[in-house]
């Protein structure tokens, strides 16, 4: 810490302050019992900022290729979202961090 003119500044190590933060992605597995309905409704309501249409989307690909990838972002993030997924009965692959 440096007071240059009674003003005070710090200067900080780089190497500390670019640290990644952690990221994760979300994985929906397709199931016997949930249906396209559900499976969309549930993404609409519970990841922030998806469509209806792409959360059609989505269930559609999953029924398709057996699993998709539903959301991508900060590790917590990733935590809040797949908890209240599976709360929904929705059959989820365990989150994989990136």
């Amino acid at each position: 810490m440096r007071i240059l003119n009674n003003l005070t500044t710090t200067v900080i190590d780089p190497k500390t302050t670019r640290r990644k933060y952690p990221e994760a992605r979300i994985i929906f597995l397709d199931d016997n019992f949930n249906t396209f309905e559900h499976v969309a409704n549930c993404l609409v309501r519970i990841i922030a900022g998806i469509s209806e249409k792409k959360a059609w989307l989505l269930a559609l690909e999953v029924d398709r290729e057996g699993l998709t990838e539903v959301w991508r972002g900060p590790f917590e993030q990733a935590e809040l979202y797949y908890q209240q997924l599976v709360r929904k009965g929705l059959t989820m692959a365990p989150i994989e961090k990136i």
